[in-house]
């Protein structure tokens, strides 16, 4: 059984016990998370919402909050001086553990 849920603007795929990286929520370690978001639910045959499906949710556990490896972000035009930028940025994130699905 699997189920597409929306979190953070994006559309992620999951299963149940698996461990799923999402945008930053504001929760406690430990803590559970309902998303009622669900775009699409396969059990034994697939359900696709409308834009969501009624009833389904996903329940997860949260892991850990952290945030992820540095990038750079370097900002450069040619023939000009000053127009050199370097910056580094660390994307906050929360774990979550997929402990339930319902399909409704």
């Amino acid at each position: 059984m699997y189920a597409i849920i929306e979190t953070g603007g994006k559309q992620i795929l999951v299963e149940k016990d698996q461990a799923i990286f999402v945008e930053k929520l504001d929760v406690q370690e430990g803590e559970e998370v309902v998303f009622d978001t669900v775009v699409a639910v396969k059990n034994r045959t697939l359900k696709v919402g409308a834009p969501y499906v009624k009833g389904a949710t996903v329940t997860a556990r949260v892991e850990k909050q952290g945030k992820g490896k540095k990038i750079t972000v370097f900002k450069y035009k040619s023939k000009k001086g000053s127009t050199r930028r370097k910056q580094g940025h660390r994307q906050p994130y929360t774990k979550l553990i997929v402990t339930d699905i319902i399909s409704g």
